[in-house]
């Protein structure tokens, strides 16, 4: 053992690529980014570090125990971005604000979080994603579901499902029974994490009639096709619960057109672990997977927390776990294209030289020899390397 062997190791929660890996994972990232750029989404790049002040906007500081935190010279506090949407939200709020609405913008970026790490779960990955801001129209929404369909599937991911839900159903049903603020803080992280168990408990802890416990207990199963809107309906006694089902019901019947519904089921218990949602929000499943690979939905008040009060929608596709869900579902890796080894004979350099050049102005991926070399040790190299062809200069 080598007496400073930490020096090959890595960060924990960060891993290195290898070529076949960077190969895919570029590949996956160019087609997102065409596919957005097809779609009208104008890319933009922000720091990787902020103002920790700056990222905290919206969330309540609910996040900031899984930032990764650094102290600038000014005594500022400092950190690397845990998501996209927020430095987008401020870009947009300050040097964009004059520019014409609705604005559509496209990121491929890494974001860090720290958190336990397991396989398409890393403290530092990477997301493609879009933010569609200044309308809070019908069909922006529907807009931004379709594109996440299409981007699944253009990363090459067959078997999937997006769990459509609403912040303000949630919201409604809480405000119709009268919930605290602690019981409503508590509600949203049983519902966060999926404990029916403590759903469950903290309902009984309420004074509600039983009719209403039943029905605040139902809302993590109301998950399914379109006849789940109408047992939603049934329990949504107030304004707030049922416009938010009518949202929903019109986003459906706009994803229809789009012609990806059958990849799409209401969940009405899907609740983002980021406190800027206020309307529709979606999660994509694959099987297997234990946590979504694609997640986003509706924020009109983030904006605002910058001085600029503005509609928008958007998501984020985690690209670690798009290749990882690729990858459990067999999916055929598109290997590196290598065209050609080109080897030469003593004194034949500058021939091979202007092969090379010509072959690669022609769109060849080439690799040249750096030193003379037989035909035979030529052709034995090209084969542990790869190369679909030989060509030797003589």
């Amino acid at each position: 053992m080598l007496e400073h062997e930490w020096i090959f190791g890595i960060p924990y929660g960060t891993r290195d690529l290898m070529p076949q890996e960077a190969q895919e994972k570029r590949r996956v990232e160019a087609a997102l980014s065409d596919l957005f750029r097809h779609w009208g989404y104008d890319e933009v790049v922000t720091p990787v570090i902020e103002y920790l002040d700056t990222l905290t906007i919206g969330n309540g500081r609910c996040l900031e125990p899984q930032m990764f935190k650094l102290l600038a010279k000014d005594n500022r506090t400092l950190a690397l971005r845990h998501e996209m949407t927020t430095p987008i939200a401020r870009l947009v709020a300050s040097r964009m604000k004059e520019e014409a609405l609705p604005l559509k913008l496209s990121y491929i970026s890494n974001v860090f979080r720290s958190e336990q790490a397991q396989a398409g779960r890393q403290c530092e990955f990477n997301q493609g994603g879009v933010e569609l801001v200044g309308t809070n129209a019908v069909a922006a929404d529907a807009e931004i579901i379709a594109l996440a369909i299409e981007g699944i599937k253009t990363a090459g991911l067959a078997d999937f499902q997006v769990c459509l839900g609403q912040v303000d159903f949630i919201n409604g049903m809480m405000r119709q029974l009268h919930f605290t603020k602690s019981q409503q803080e508590r509600v949203t992280h049983a519902l966060e994490h999926h404990d029916l168990v403590h759903l469950a408990a903290i309902v009984e802890e309420t004074d509600l009639p039983a009719a209403a416990k039943e029905g605040m207990k139902k809302i993590p199963i109301l998950h399914g096709r379109e006849e789940i809107l109408q047992e939603a309906y049934s329990i949504a006694l107030n304004e707030q619960g049922r416009r938010a089902l009518d949202n929903l019901s019109e986003i459906y019947r706009l994803l229809q057109e789009y012609g990806v519904a059958e990849y799409v089921c209401f969940d009405l218990g899907v609740i983002r672990n980021l406190n800027y949602y206020t309307g529709m929000v979606f999660e994509a499943y694959a099987p297997g997977m234990g946590y979504p690979i694609c997640g986003g939905g509706r924020y009109d008040q983030l904006l605002a927390g910058f001085g600029n009060a503005c509609p928008a929608t958007g998501f984020a596709l985690g690209i670690e776990r798009l290749l990882l869900a690729k990858e459990r579902q067999n999916s055929e890796r598109v290997l590196p294209q290598k065209d050609c080894y080109i080897a030469y004979a003593h004194d034949k350099l500058p021939e091979a030289l202007q092969e090379a050049r010509k072959l690669r102005d022609q769109g060849k991926v080439c690799e040249m020899a750096f030193q003379a070399q037989t035909q035979q040790k030529a052709d034995e190299y090209r084969k542990i390397k790869g190369y679909k062809e030989l060509i030797y200069i003589s």
